[in-house]
């Protein structure tokens, strides 16, 4: 049963993956279809810096806390599980807002960076994608210290980007057609219960630094009815960071999270999308 681990970290892996592998291919396809192909390496450039950078946070994530003493590591495992769970419900109802008009606001943003030319081009990748890969490193570590399993999460989401990339590149080739709407709106409802069992665990780790009270303050404890080495606990474990011995505090955050987040993101997926307006061409003689 770690598999559910794996599939719940390979989701956050290929909806993560899968915008970036968007992001490019919209970035490229617009640089070949507007005469300015020799502007490729310099966004090819901005997508190897956002990679490298968010493999380094993802180290320092992973190593930096080590040889600090027990209260420390949880307070930043606390601190930086509840950072990771504000940043993936800013991206989930980004997207849910942008998905029908991201084509159009990265090729305006496309225009004003070759006209600017210099690094401007590279900036723009490196930032576009950066930001999907900081996200997925954060999440993803917060996920392993949720589990206490540091190689499922990673072995999903490793398994998730490649999948989105193989999806990414079908696209662009118009090899494959995929309702995107309907792959954020089932994708972004599933993070936001994953990322309420994130957040409670957070808390519960500040609350193992001290930092937070209750501890000891048990709103339940089904351990014997759910035993964590059991299939179905190990299964709510990977897939909802279930917790079988729950403090009131957790609880309290978990509903307070989970219940408008969900409601906020069902009424906002169901309202209609603006037409995105399409950016005037930039002739292929443009400034580099």
């Amino acid at each position: 049963w770690e598999a559910m681990d794996v599939f719940a970290n390979f989701l956050i892996g290929l909806r993560e993956g899968l915008e970036a592998a968007l992001v490019v291919g919209i970035l490229v396809a617009y640089l070949v279809k507007s005469g300015h192909r020799d502007l490729l390496p310099r966004v090819w450039a901005g997508v190897g810096i956002a990679v490298v950078v968010s493999l380094a946070a993802g180290a320092a994530l992973t190593y930096g806390p080590r040889g600090l003493s027990f209260e420390a590591q949880e307070a930043i495992g606390g601190v930086l599980s509840i950072v990771a769970v504000g940043f993936v419900t800013w991206m989930i109802f980004w997207m849910a807002r942008t998905s029908r008009q991201l084509k159009g606001e990265l090729e305006g943003r496309m225009n004003t960076a070759i006209i600017a030319g210099g690094a401007s081009l590279t900036i723009l990748a490196t930032l576009a994608v950066g930001r999907e890969g900081l996200e997925t490193a954060l999440f993803l570590w917060a996920a392993a210290q949720a589990t206490g399993n540091s190689t499922q999460p990673l072995l999903g989401g490793a398994l998730g980007i490649a999948t989105a990339i193989v999806l990414g590149v079908l696209i662009y080739r118009g090899a494959l057609r995929l309702d995107l709407g309907k792959f954020f709106r089932w994708t972004g409802a599933f993070l936001v219960v994953v990322a309420a069992g994130v957040l409670a665990y957070g808390v519960h780790d500040l609350q193992e630094a001290g930092i937070l009270p209750g501890l000891n303050n048990l709103a339940f404890d089904v351990s014997d009815t759910i035993p964590p080495s059991s299939w179905y606990g190990t299964l709510l474990k990977g897939t909802f960071n279930f917790s079988p011995s729950t403090t009131w505090l957790e609880l309290i955050v978990w509903v307070a999270y989970l219940v408008p987040v969900l409601t906020l993101f069902i009424l906002s997926v169901r309202r209609p999308y603006p037409v995105a307006s399409t950016p005037p061409s930039m002739p292929a003689h443009a400034a580099r």
